[in-house]
């Protein structure tokens, strides 16, 4: 049985691969050219641009780097930024050690 996605994880797919075919037509690349760049071949490069879900992770990474686009990929969880992890994270901590500095310098 299929796994469907829902209509929101499927825009963003077909989002993200209409950005990376946008990409590679800017630089003047064919598809045959960034295969060959990525090690893949041509049929997954259009997957890619199709935004087919299947598409192994690693040619998205090898594409980013293709592109000189890698920092854009590290910075999608940057965990510095993930507010709602932190307030968790922060809420598990003891009563006395999540006091903030300015409230015991207030006592």
């Amino acid at each position: 049985m299929k796994d469907s996605l829902s209509p929101s994880h499927e825009r963003a797919l077909k989002r993200l691969g209409s950005n990376i075919s946008l990409a590679r037509r800017r630089r003047h690349w064919s598809q045959r050219a960034m295969a060959e760049q990525i090690g893949a071949s041509v049929s997954t490069v259009r997957r890619l641009e199709n935004g087919e879900p299947g598409v192994a992770l690693q040619h998205l990474i090898a594409a980013l780097v293709a592109f000189g686009m890698i920092d854009r990929l590290n910075a999608l969880v940057d965990t510095s930024q993930d507010t709602v992890g932190l307030l968790v994270q922060d809420a598990a901590l003891p009563e006395r050690i999540r006091a903030r500095p300015s409230d015991e310098a207030a006592e």
